[in-house]
């Protein structure tokens, strides 16, 4: 790995180091214990201004399913606008300040005042197209990819060549690396800040080279690849397969997606919003 991507890597801890975690996040006080991946899934139909989407949610990620269950029955939902669409990618909504929210305002930060803890059910749900996913903060400020407790986003995607999969998933290596030496990094912020202040430019060099052979031993125990059904989806159907692994997909869509494909299609200006709102008139649990 190159040198200046340790810095950086680097930099950023110590960067951290000096700020103070004011912004805790609460825990979802809806989660709940799946009962069993042989119930009935439920479904939800998300009435909008362009027609009809009807989700389903899976069971083997309760506490999403349950959270977004308990959001729809309080009318949360209920006229907040798709903010953020990109086409050939996804369409995004969830922002509870998004309601009646005049055509300056910038959106995205939205929520009901917690988070959900990641359930990765990969890769058997992955980001193919029609995929329901939620949405989250940056893994700077969170490591743990906990999911925002209400935005979520509905992949559209686009489909890619057998040749495209590869370098991608040679990309996807290198980031799943990068990854692990920023935690390695993260966990070794007292040693590097002795070393930075002490200018010992010799220490830093031993050390980066050591953790960079600590994360290229800790990559090779879990190598990266696709398997048979997300090669046949992303070649046939299409989807976002460089978000797969790191948002929680706790659902699909079962009907609806020409109006999915209206909504990405949308003409859009500031922050990839719509510049004609396009909002969720109700949702409604259906089974």
């Amino acid at each position: 790995m190159k040198k200046n991507l340790f810095f950086s890597i680097m930099m950023v801890a110590l960067t951290l180091m000096s700020c103070s975690a004011s912004n805790t996040d609460a825990t979802a006080s809806a989660a709940a214990t799946s009962k069993g991946n042989n119930k009935k899934m439920t479904t939800v139909k998300l009435e909008t201004t362009l027609g009809d989407i009807v989700v389903e949610l899976y069971n083997e990620t309760p506490q999403h399913r349950d959270n977004f269950i308990k959001l729809v029955k309080e009318g949360y939902y209920d006229g907040v606008l798709f903010h953020r669409v990109i086409k050939d990618f996804m369409i995004q909504a969830g922002d509870g300040n998004s309601k009646n929210a005049g055509p300056e305002t910038t959106l995205g930060d939205g929520d009901p005042g917690y988070t959900i803890e990641a359930e990765f059910v990969y890769p058997k749900y992955f980001h193919k197209r029609g995929a329901l996913a939620a949405a989250r903060t940056g893994d700077q400020i969170n490591p743990e990819r906990r999911s925002s407790g209400s935005q979520f986003y509905i992949v559209t995607g686009k489909i890619f060549s057998s040749d495209e999969l590869k370098a991608l998933s040679r990309r996807m290596r290198d980031v799943k690396k990068q990854e692990i030496l920023g935690r390695l990094v993260n966990e070794n912020t007292t040693t590097i800040q002795q070393l930075y202040q002490s200018q010992d430019t010799a220490g830093l060099q031993a050390l980066e080279n050591e953790l960079n052979k600590q994360a290229d031993a800790e990559a090779a125990k879990t190598p990266f690849s696709w398997t048979d059904e997300q090669l046949d989806a992303y070649t046939s159907v299409g989807g976002a397969p460089h978000l797969d692994g790191q948002y929680t997909v706790f659902g699909e869509v079962v009907s609806g997606m020409d109006v999915v494909d209206k909504i990405q299609n949308t003409t859009t200006g500031r922050n990839n919003r719509p510049t004609v709102d396009i909002k969720i008139v109700k949702a409604t649990i259906l089974k």
